[in-house]
């Protein structure tokens, strides 16, 4: 029963992946790129903040001092920088470039586990893994093979995803090393916590916070419920079956953005999701 449970909700915590890059373009109709980030900063917050204090005695939230440098690296790379620099991005390229773009994460934690960790040893595996998530990642983003050849990899929109998974998986690989001890839902808390005092408290003083469409309140309930639901998963299946569950985000991204959006790919895109999916399994196989 529990490894159904985990198996649903790493679904659920995919299709709110999924949904948030809808919401933000239906958010991006009314309002600014920033107060759609403001709106989802707070209401993610709320929400886990919530989960928090429910699943947990209030005294957890409070950490060691030595480990609040990290979690504010994290705070500032994943939400300020990464999460910013991707909903800005989603206003310059479709939903299924964000997403499998954001998918090709494990590459870089792999490749910068490896640099930073020389214990970190890439196999054979991983090596055929990353060679299929870039390929995967060129199929996408080049959109067809005329555009391939010609090396037009991608727009400005995708090279700002690209930084923004990289600083994702740099924060991943901090939470590895040093934020063990620290329950998920905790480090989910603290992700959020300081880089909404940042980033609200600069709307405040120098612009404001609008929050007049649905999708903005949207947009933060998902990211916050997908949250919770991620580290629900964590905590009741292996790594590697969260990795290969999650990977349905891109096959969920690409329905919604074709029913709300009318977002269409190209066959070579469609193999491109593939190759992803292939990529995926061998960075989560051990060479036998």
């Amino acid at each position: 029963m529990s490894k159904k449970i985990g198996i649903a909700v790493v679904v659920g915590a995919s299709i709110m992946w999924s949904l948030e890059s809808i919401f933000a373009k239906l958010s991006y109709q009314v309002v600014s790129v920033g107060n759609a980030f403001a709106a989802r900063t707070i209401f993610s917050l709320v929400i886990i903040g919530a989960y928090v204090l429910l699943t947990n005695h209030p005294k957890r939230i409070l950490v060691d001092r030595k480990v609040l440098p990290w979690l504010v690296y994290v705070s500032l790379a994943a939400t300020l920088f990464a999460d910013l620099l991707y909903i800005y991005a989603l206003s310059r390229v479709a939903v299924i470039n964000a997403v499998l773009i954001g998918h090709m994460q494990p590459v870089f934690i792999v490749v910068i586990g490896y640099i930073l960790h020389r214990e970190d040893r890439i196999s054979r595996n991983d090596y055929i893994g990353i060679a299929f998530m870039i390929i995967s990642g060129l199929l996408v983003t080049s959109g067809n093979l005329n555009n391939l050849f010609r090396f037009k990899l991608g727009s400005t929109g995708d090279l700002l995803v690209l930084l923004a998974t990289i600083a994702w998986a740099t924060t991943a690989i901090i939470a590895r090393k040093y934020l063990k001890a620290i329950p998920p839902s905790i480090i989910a808390f603290y992700r959020f916590f300081f880089a909404g005092i940042v980033f609200i408290g600069y709307r405040l003083l120098f612009y404001n916070i609008k929050i007049i469409s649905i999708y903005q309140i949207l947009l933060g309930l998902v990211i916050g419920l997908g949250t919770i639901m991620y580290y629900e998963g964590i905590r009741k299946l292996k790594a590697a079956q969260v990795a290969a569950i999650e990977l349905s985000t891109p096959f969920f991204a690409t329905v919604l953005g074709f029913v709300v959006l009318k977002e269409m790919i190209t066959l070579q895109q469609a193999f491109g999701i593939l190759l992803l999916f292939a990529g995926m399994y061998y960075l989560a196989t051990k060479e036998i």
